[in-house]
């Protein structure tokens, strides 16, 4: 079993995952063990903070070992990812994968002898939106009928979210006045309209009056945000996105608590109050991933 999105599990098996999160978060020394002799390849072409940091800590915490692998630095920058990935798979227990190209993810998993996890590529960021629902109930005590609202560019971690979201009963209300083409899977978010769960608005102020929850990413993906080729285009989202920032003034009359997957970029899609405003939960969120990182090498580990 792999995890690279969400499409081949169903809401109990996705709130099973949750759930295992929250006790392992409750009862760290109970699962000190779980994982001892196994080995996590974590094979990085995008850079990272937590999903780099949970993974390895985790492997750690569980008795396990973690290889951190710079793309540039393996052979994977010279020769076919198939013949690479059924190497390493000969050799290791499971594959955390952050890439830059699903279809190149896709590659590595069909290739796998192993569990290949998706640590965030262009379409889909499954880990983070465990990490996600962990928090959101953890504050709510339950996910049915909570209501979340993401504002933003329609991107990977929006998409997992509504995934998610619409699988385990959580309302999702995206306001996205841009879509990240790459990012588009017209399939997801047919079968997440089904399930009457996911809408789309432009009015925000409308959409976080009644939110239990308001959730923001960057604007700009990490690997463009300084890079000058991308700057007409960075100007043309944040033109655009300024009205839809996560500020005092959008938020005013909501009581929801504040969510940002990181990195943030202040001033930018959220203000630095928001950051710092008693509504925010962004750095319970953060430290979720180190428990969404357990859970789920657990439940791929078949260590339940």
């Amino acid at each position: 079993m792999h995890l690279i999105n969400f499409k081949e599990l169903s809401g109990q098996q996705i709130m099973e995952i949750v759930n295992k999160g929250i006790e392992i978060k409750r009862n760290p020394e109970k699962y000190q063990d779980s994982l001892k002799g196994k080995t996590l390849a974590m094979i990085f072409q995008k850079t990272s903070t937590r999903t780099r940091v949970s993974f390895e800590v985790a492997m750690t915490q569980l008795g396990g070992h973690a290889i951190y692998m710079d793309w540039r630095a393996t052979n994977f920058t010279l020769a076919d990812i198939y013949d690479e990935t059924q190497y390493l798979s000969r050799n290791v227990d499971c594959i955390l994968a952050r890439l830059l190209k699903n279809s190149d993810l896709q590659i590595m998993a069909k290739a796998s002898r192993v569990p290949v996890i998706n640590g965030c590529d262009e379409k889909y960021h499954p880990t983070q939106a465990i990490a996600d629902l962990i928090t959101m109930k953890e504050k709510k005590g339950t996910l049915k009928n909570v209501k979340l609202v993401y504002v933003g560019i329609h991107n990977n971690v929006c998409n997992s979210l509504i995934e998610a979201c619409t699988k385990v009963g959580v309302e999702i209300t995206t306001v996205t006045p841009i879509f990240n083409e790459p990012s588009r899977d017209d399939e997801l978010l047919e079968e997440a309209r089904k399930t009457g769960l996911y809408k789309t608005t432009l009015d925000l102020k409308e959409a976080v009056r009644n939110a239990d929850f308001v959730y923001t990413d960057t604007w700009v993906d990490m690997e463009f945000f300084l890079d000058p080729k991308y700057a007409k285009e960075k100007e043309r989202r944040i033109k655009m996105m300024m009205p839809y920032q996560i500020n005092k003034e959008n938020l005013a009359g909501s009581n929801a608590w504040i969510m940002h997957d990181m990195p943030i970029h202040r001033g930018y899609e959220i203000s630095p109050e928001m950051i710092e405003d008693p509504r925010s939960i962004i750095y319970e969120q953060s430290e979720n991933r180190l428990y969404s990182a357990k859970a789920i090498l657990l439940k791929l580990l078949d260590k339940y």
